[in-house]
């Protein structure tokens, strides 16, 4: 990643919290409270942008229609998010793998000394 990448990044964060800013002030709090949960939980699709632009998308719908923010989502915020991304990988998920991985047998036999490396007689 180059410094390109980074300032246009940032450019497109900024870009997105000003239309977050630009929300009635019950969906901002409901889209912050949202955004809190998210980066708590950590799902993999949640560093492209798309899940949280996504959100502020359907929101601005939201607005457009006359709906109060609740109206969308329901009164259970956090069942709102779940359901959102219940079928992504999160990176506990991811870690939960890796540990699961280095728990597996590798087959090998470090010897009584724990220099060995060959396989188990």
């Amino acid at each position: 990643m180059g410094i390109q990448d980074i300032i246009e990044g940032k450019r497109q964060w900024r870009s997105h919290m000003a239309r977050v800013k630009a929300l009635p002030p019950d969906y901002r709090i409901v889209y912050q409270e949202m955004q809190k949960y998210f980066f708590k939980i950590g799902p993999v699709e949640l560093t492209d942008g798309s899940l949280l632009s996504g959100i502020v998308d359907f929101f601005e719908e939201g607005v457009a229609d006359g709906k109060e923010v609740l109206e969308l989502i329901g009164n259970d915020v956090a069942a709102f998010c779940d359901d959102l991304v219940k079928d992504s990988r999160t990176y506990a998920d991811i870690y939960q793998e890796s540990i699961r991985d280095a728990e597996k047998p590798s087959g090998l036999w470090a010897g009584p000394s724990g220099s060995g490396g060959g396989q188990r007689p």
